[in-house]
């Protein structure tokens, strides 16, 4: 049975904005490189981006509570292009510089926050709580084609044409995904914006999302094993192109190589996640999926085959995608529509930190023996594991 007609808008839309991300991935870092041959200034991109979603997350999550998200997601895509297309006109006249990208980028990050909250709380509105996975799935399937195989190279190719064209292509993808939620049937006022209480503040009504969270079991598992989760990705993968050129003794075309077979195996996982937890529901799967992580984590630290290496990244981004389309549905059937928003973001906010912290961990791990960041990843996964066992319940999403 297909999905209904308002997700397939929502799924148009995510691709949309999703391809544009994509490009973004390759064409912000070689327009930085483009200004300035300062390392430090074109990392500092990566840098403003997760400093601003950091700060922002946990207002936004308000936002999309006491919002309309679907006027929401249609003006956060709208303005990213918007800014996005002006930047690109700017390049194009050879007008700005460093500081506006570093502007248009903070402002990318902040409106990228609003978008995929607003994103993720919209989907339980079109589509039953039987078919979550289902849809997830799907959003994810998308998104790795798109990010993964699709913008990329299609960005350095349009880079290469004219500096100005792939950041035109991103401003019009995104203003395209904002037009396109607009079609996005309108939904009746929640009842907590016809009658809460609108005057209690920001940080009150991040409190009150954020002590839901703590209160339920279920959902506050989930976010501890998230932001573990962070942690136990970034630790191996900060330093992954390193790994690949020293302990597999391949170059730059091997490792691109690598990074495509795994997201093959996001593929997999997005396709399969449905009938595994139909089977046996949302705690094996997670459970089994972090062991599967943890596995494949700790058999990559020990090899020096890159084939062998390539269809272990591939399972471990298998596992990941089976993960998080478990742990973004099962959070859904949970959390009530009027603190969807405050509770996505509480547990955003967790996993920002798990990653920020666990970067610089790798690194240094790294400079005892460029394996140790891979095998700490896969114990930390294995911890993961355990404590799902322990804090969901087969009956979590009854």
């Amino acid at each position: 049975m297909s999905l209904p007609r308002a997700f397939r808008i929502l799924w148009t839309a995510n691709a949309s904005s999703n391809l544009a991300d994509g490009l973004a991935f390759v064409s912000m870092p070689l327009l930085a490189a483009s200004l300035t041959e300062d390392p430090r200034l074109v990392a500092g991109l990566a840098t403003v981006y997760g400093l601003v979603r950091l700060l922002v997350t946990a207002p936004v999550g308000v936002w999309v509570d006491r919002t309309d998200r679907r006027t929401l997601l249609a003006l956060a895509n709208i303005l990213r292009g918007t800014g996005v297309l002006a930047l690109a006109l700017c390049i194009h006249l050879g007008v700005g510089g460093l500081l506006l990208l570093y502007a248009v980028f903070a402002l990318v990050g902040t409106l990228e926050s609003v978008a995929d909250n607003a994103g993720v709380s919209l989907v339980p509105d079109f589509v039953r709580a039987s078919e979550l996975d289902r849809a997830n799935g799907r959003i994810s399937a998308t998104q790795l084609v798109a990010d993964e195989f699709l913008g990329p190279p299609l960005g350095g190719l349009l880079f290469a044409f004219a500096a100005s064209a792939p950041i035109f292509a991103m401003g019009g993808l995104w203003a395209a995904a904002g037009a396109i939620a607009l079609a996005l049937p309108v939904r009746r006022r929640r009842a907590d914006l016809a009658s809460g209480p609108r005057q209690a503040s920001v940080w009150h009504e991040v409190v009150t999302g954020s002590r839901w969270l703590l209160q339920n079991r279920t959902v506050r598992g989930l976010a501890l094993i998230g932001g573990l989760a962070s942690v136990g990705y970034m630790l191996p993968f900060s330093i992954l192109v390193l790994f690949v050129q020293r302990q597999l003794n391949l170059g730059d075309v091997g490792y691109g190589a690598i990074l495509a077979v795994s997201a093959l195996g996001g593929l997999v996982g997005s396709g399969l996640t449905a009938r595994i937890r139909g089977h046996i529901g949302y705690r094996w799967t997670i459970v089994a999926s972090l062991a599967t992580g943890a596995a494949s984590l700790l058999a990559l630290a020990l090899t020096t085959n890159p084939i062998l290496a390539a269809v272990l990244l591939a399972v471990y981004i298998c596992h990941a995608v089976v993960w998080g389309i478990c742990a973004t549905s099962l959070r859904q059937r949970l959390v009530p529509d009027e603190l969807r928003g405050r509770v996505n973001a509480s547990s955003r906010i967790i996993g920002l930190i798990g990653l920020t912290l666990s970067s610089a961990i790798g690194g240094g791990l790294a400079l005892i023996h460029i394996a140790l960041p891979v095998a700490a990843g896969g114990v930390v996964f294995a911890l993961c594991s355990v404590i799902a066992m322990r804090l969901i319940r087969a009956d979590s999403a009854a």
